[in-house]
């Protein structure tokens, strides 16, 4: 498994690292790391753009590099490989099959995170066709993920709508919420106080019970309150309803276009 060569340690690369360290899963001696734009000192401990003939050693590939430049990031790479170095990729939309042959042919799994790995709340989607880089993505992510085998590569473009992208509209809701709360009045310190706190504690309470997102909101909702006020509009016609089925749908085109 290790060591374990990350190309690109950037936002993604880095909470991975930091999600690895804090679960005891991987240390910084574990990785080799190849990034002409990488802050070391942030990753004291480990190897940190060696000599080409170092990323032999490498027993897993984690190519998390932005996809539009992903070839060119790879094309000095795999040269110096092991054969039986197993690509695990983080490439929104760029498919196993043209990973597997940029990489000589050597096995692959892709993966579509969130940043929360960080943290050890991630989420993980996974495809793999080959049990042995499943495996490898595996021991990667459960550390600091909640992992999702998907059956079949297309639905990796779903998986990214759905929860690869999702971490930017909460942000974006609790944005548009505190704005609101200061509309209404508030102050704007005291709105985003309100606000994150009040998300950062419903999504606490869904963890913890196990209930049910819409018998959690069914609890909240008095009849003929302020909350079925309130839902009344983001339910209604062109709420939630109509929103997210197109921002998701959007999501997909734009996967697939990142593709090729």
């Amino acid at each position: 498994m290790t060591p374990i060569l990350l190309l690109g340690a950037g936002r993604m690369g880095g909470a991975l690292a930091e999600g690895w360290r804090d679960a005891g899963a991987f240390a910084a001696a574990d990785l080799i790391i190849r990034d002409p734009n990488i802050d070391a000192a942030a990753f004291e401990g480990a190897l940190v753009n060696p000599a080409p003939e170092a990323l032999g050693a490498a027993k897993t590939v984690l190519l998390a590099v932005k996809p539009q430049i992903w070839r060119e990031a790879v094309k000095d790479v795999v040269p110096h490989l092991a054969p039986d170095a197993i690509i695990v990729s983080i490439a929104a939309g760029v498919r196993a099959a043209d990973i597997a042959e940029a990489f000589g042919g050597r096995r692959v799994a892709r993966v579509m995170p969130t940043t929360a790995v960080a943290i050890g709340q991630g989420t993980a989607s996974i495809f793999a066709d080959d049990a042995d880089a499943r495996a490898a993505a595996h021991a990667l992510f459960a550390p600091v993920a909640t992992v999702v085998d998907l059956p079949n590569e297309d639905l990796m473009h779903a998986a990214t709508a759905v929860s690869g992208s999702a971490p930017a509209y909460l942000y974006a809701f609790v944005e548009a919420l505190e704005a609101a709360g200061a509309a209404q009045g508030l102050d704007a310190a005291d709105s985003a106080k309100l606000a994150r706190a009040t998300i950062i504690g419903a999504a606490a309470l869904m963890a913890r019970g196990g209930e049910e997102p819409a018998e959690l909101r069914k609890q909240v909702t008095s009849p003929g309150g302020t909350t079925a006020a309130a839902l009344s509009v983001l339910m209604g016609e062109g709420g939630f309803g109509d929103l997210l089925p197109k921002a998701l749908e959007a999501a997909v085109t734009r996967s697939k276009e990142l593709g090729g």
